[in-house]
C-alpha cells in the first residue's frame, strides 16, 4: 500500500481525485512532480492485473526520467505498464506504429539538426528549379526560407492550404514559398524522414484523418496524464485533445500560469482557459512552496500578482520552510556589467567547496551568462552550461552514430559522409564517397556494405580496426544486435586513443560522451521497460534527446532563466536587473500592461523560486557600454533602492 501520509492535505486531495477531469495548478516548489508519481502509483497498484496502460505526457527526457525512477521505487515492476515520455517522442512511436497511413515507414530517420534540413531544402529548391512550369526568385536560399517552412509545420498548415494562408497574412512571395513548403513536406515521405516540427504535424494529421486510431488510443490507455501544461503549444493541445475523448474523465493536468514563459514557441494562458471551455475540468491549487525561504516568497508573491491575466481565485505563495537567519536575501548595484560579473565570480570562488557546488548564476540572456562565466573562469571555478547538443562531437561516437544510422536506414548517404569524415579522423584511410556510391547502385548492396568493401582494399589498415570490421559491423548488418557492435566500437576506440591519430582533435569530448552514451542507453531502456528496443527506436530516442554532458559535481551552472525552469539550486545569483534586459526591450516598448511585460514578469518569477537557501540581486548602471535602468521589477518586489 503507497504510503501518502507525507503528503499535505492538498497534494493528498489531488492524487486520490476521481471525479472527473482534473486541473493541478501548481506553484513553484509545491511538489507537483511528487503528485504525479504518487497518482500514477496509486493507479497501478488498484489495477494490479488490469491491462490497461496510463499515458503521461512532459517535456523534457529529464523529468520523464526522473518521475519513472520515481514510480519505479513506488511499485516496483509495474512501470512496463506506464509510457512516460514527452510529447515529441509520442508523437514518434505514433509515427512508428501508424505512420504507413501516411506513407513514412517504421524506420524513418529524424532531422535532428538545422544542417540536415537545410540540405533537404536545397534538394527540394533545386528540382523546382529545374522544373519549367515553376518559376522561384533567385534570393530563395534554404538558409533563409527554413524558419519559415518551420513556421507553416508548427501552425500545421496543410500543404494545400499554404498559400492561402500565407496570402491572408500578406506574406512576400507567397505563392511560391507555398509551393517550397510543399515540396519540402512531399521531400520528407519520399525520404523517409522527419524533423521535430514536422513530427507533431504528421502526427495530428494522422489523429484527423484516422479516427479509428485516436479509439485504439483510447482503449489502450485508460489514464491520461500532463506535466506542464502551462508549455503546451496549439497543436499539442490539439492533439492532447483528439487522444482524450470520447471520455475525458481520466484527464490530470498539472499546470501553474504563473510560469508561462515560452511564449515565443507558441505557449499561451489562453490553454488553461480552453482547457476549462472544453473538458470542464475541476480544479485543485497546490499554493505550498516547499523549495523557498519565507523571504523569497514574500518577493515572489509581490512582484507575481502585478500580473493582470492570472487565474481567477489563483492564491498565493505560502512559504512552508521556516524563516532563516543570515543574508537570505541580498541586492547590489555596480557601475558597469564587467564589475557587477566580476564581483559574483568572486563571491562565488571564496565560498567553501560544498556551499560553491550549490550555486547557480541566471541571466535574461546568453550574453550576460558568457562574462560571467569568463569570470568565474578567471577565479578558477568551472562552469557548466545547459546549451542542447544535438550530435555527438567525437570521432568514435560519430562514427558509431553513423553506422547505426546506415544500418538502419541502408540509403543515407549523410551518414556515409559522416562516417568516412570520422574513420579518416580515426584511421587517416580517406575514403572516396563516389566509388562507394558507384558500387552500391552496381551491385545492389546498401551503402555501409559498400564502404565496408572499400576500406577492405586498403593495405594500411590496422589489425585491431579488420577485427571490428569482421566481428563487429559484419554481424551487426545481420542481427541489428546494436548493444554489442557499441561495446566492441568503444573499445576500440579506447585501444586507438593510445596511439596518435591522424587527427589530433578526434578523442576531443570522447570520455564525456562515452559516459553520456551509456546514461542515454540506461535510460532509453528503462523508458521501454519491458520491451525489446528496436534499432529505430534507439535512434528515434538519440535524435530526440540532447548529447549534453551531465554537469559535473564541482561546477557552478550559468543558465538562461528558460534553461533554469524546472531546476532549483541552493544559492541563486540573478544578474542584469535593469530595464531592457529583464524585462527585455522589447516588452519595455510594448508597455506596462502588455502579454510581452506580463511573460517578462514571470521570467523573473521562475527566476528567483529557484532559490533554495538564498537568492542574490545584481544590476549594474551601464551594460555592454549602454546606460541602464534599474528594472521595474525590484520595485514592484518590494526592493527599496
Amino acid at each position: 500500500m503507497i504510503d501518502l501520509s507525507s503528503l499535505n492535505e492538498n497534494q493528498r486531495e489531488a492524487v486520490l481525485w476521481d471525479n472527473g477531469p482534473l486541473l493541478v495548478l501548481a506553484g513553484p516548489g509545491s511538489g507537483k512532480t511528487r503528485v504525479l508519481t504518487c497518482r500514477i502509483a496509486r493507479i497501478l497498484e488498484q489495477s494490479a492485473g488490469q491491462h490497461f496502460r496510463i499515458l503521461a505526457l512532459t517535456f523534457t527526457n529529464k523529468a520523464a526520467a526522473e518521475m519513472r525512477g520515481r514510480v519505479e521505487e513506488l511499485v516496483p515492476g509495474e512501470l512496463g505498464r506506464v509510457r512516460l515520455t514527452t510529447f515529441h517522442s509520442y508523437a514518434a512511436e505514433l509515427l512508428q506504429q501508424h505512420g504507413n497511413h501516411l506513407s513514412f515507414r517504421p524506420d524513418f530517420q529524424i532531422l535532428s539538426n538545422d544542417a540536415d534540413r537545410e540540405a533537404l531544402l536545397d534538394d527540394v529548391l533545386g528540382r523546382i528549379r529545374k522544373d519549367l512550369a515553376y518559376s522561384l526568385p533567385s534570393h530563395f536560399k534554404a538558409a533563409q526560407l527554413l524558419p519559415a517552412v518551420t513556421r507553416l509545420l508548427e501552425q500545421c498548415v496543410p500543404a494545400d492550404q499554404a498559400e492561402v494562408k500565407l496570402q491572408q497574412a500578406n506574406v512576400e512571395n507567397a505563392i511560391p514559398l507555398a509551393r517550397v513548403y510543399a515540396a519540402y513536406r512531399e521531400a520528407l515521405r519520399k525520404t523517409n524522414a522527419l524533423d521535430f516540427p514536422s513530427l507533431i504535424a504528421e502526427s495530428l494529421d494522422l489523429l484527423t484523418q484516422y479516427p479509428f486510431l485516436v479509439k485504439h488510443i483510447r482503449k489502450v490507455y485508460k489514464h491520461i496524464l500532463l506535466d506542464e501544461f502551462q508549455d503546451t503549444n496549439q497543436t499539442q493541445y490539439r492533439i492532447l485533445s483528439f487522444i482524450v475523448q470520447p471520455d475525458p474523465t481520466t484527464l490530470f493536468v498539472v499546470a501553474d500560469d504563473d510560469q508561462i514563459i515560452y511564449q515565443w514557441n507558441g505557449a499561451s494562458p489562453k490553454r488553461i482557459q480552453a482547457l476549462r471551455d472544453d473538458f470542464g475540468v475541476s480544479e485543485l491549487q497546490l499554493p505550498e512552496n516547499y523549495r523557498c525561504p519565507p523571504l523569497v516568497i514574500e518577493l515572489a508573491n509581490a512582484l507575481i500578482e502585478k500580473n493582470l491575466n492570472r487565474s481567477a481565485g489563483k492564491k498565493p505563495l505560502k512559504a512552508v520552510k521556516q524563516g532563516e537567519s543570515g543574508d537570505v536575501v541580498r541586492v547590489f548595484h555596480f557601475n558597469t556589467v564587467d564589475e557587477e560579473a566580476g564581483w559574483i565570480a568572486q563571491d562565488i570562488s571564496q565560498r567553501n567547496p560544498d556551499e560553491r557546488k550549490n550555486c547557480a548564476v541566471l541571466a535574461r540572456t546568453k550574453k550576460l551568462l558568457d562574462l560571467a562565466g569568463r569570470k568565474l573562469e578567471e577565479a578558477g571555478v568551472p562552469v557548466y552550461y545547459a546549451a542542447r547538443k544535438d550530435e555527438f562531437k567525437s570521432a568514435p561516437l560519430r562514427m558509431l552514430h553513423a553506422i547505426l544510422r546506415m544500418v538502419n536506414t541502408t540509403e543515407d548517404k549523410q551518414s556515409l559522409a559522416r562516417l568516412s569524415k570520422a574513420f579518416y579522423e580515426l584511421e587517416g584511410i580517406s575514403i572516396e564517397l563516389a566509388p562507394v556510391l558507384s558500387s552500391a547502385s552496381a551491385d545492389g548492396k546498401d551503402l555501409l556494405r559498400s564502404w565496408l568493401d572499400e576500406v577492405k582494399r586498403r593495405d594500411a589498415i590496422e589489425v585491431r580496426t579488420q577485427q571490428l570490421l569482421d566481428t563487429g559491423i559484419k554481424p551487426l548488418l545481420n542481427s541489428l544486435n546494436y548493444r554489442d557492435f557499441s561495446e566492441k566500437l568503444l573499445k576500440w576506440a579506447e585501444a586507438c586513443q593510445q596511439t596518435s591519430r591522424p587527427d589530433e582533435n578526434a578523442f576531443n569530448e570522447f570520455e564525456e560522451e562515452r559516459e553520456v552514451w551509456k546514461i542515454l542507453l540506461a535510460e532509453i531502456t528503462k523508458k521501454f521497460e519491458g520491451e525489446d528496443v528496436s534499432l529505430n527506436q534507439l535512434l528515434h530516442e538519440l535524435d530526440l534527446t540532447s548529447k549534453t554532458p551531465p554537469k559535473p559535481a564541482e561546477a557552478v551552472p550559468c543558465f538562461t532563466i528558460h534553461a533554469s525552469k524546472g531546476m532549483e539550486f541552493g544559492h541563486v545569483f540573478l544578474m542584469g536587473l535593469v530595464e531592457d534586459q529583464l524585462p527585455s526591450w522589447a516588452a519595455v516598448k510594448k508597455g506596462d500592461n502588455s502579454f510581452e511585460m506580463q511573460e517578462e514578469r514571470r521570467n523573473c518569477f521562475v527566476a528567483i523560486t529557484r532559490a533554495q537557501e538564498s537568492l542574490t540581486i545584481t544590476f549594474s548602471a551601464q551594460v555592454f557600454g549602454w546606460a541602464k535602468r534599474p528594472s521595474r521589477f525590484l520595485g514592484e518586489m518590494g526592493i527599496k533602492l
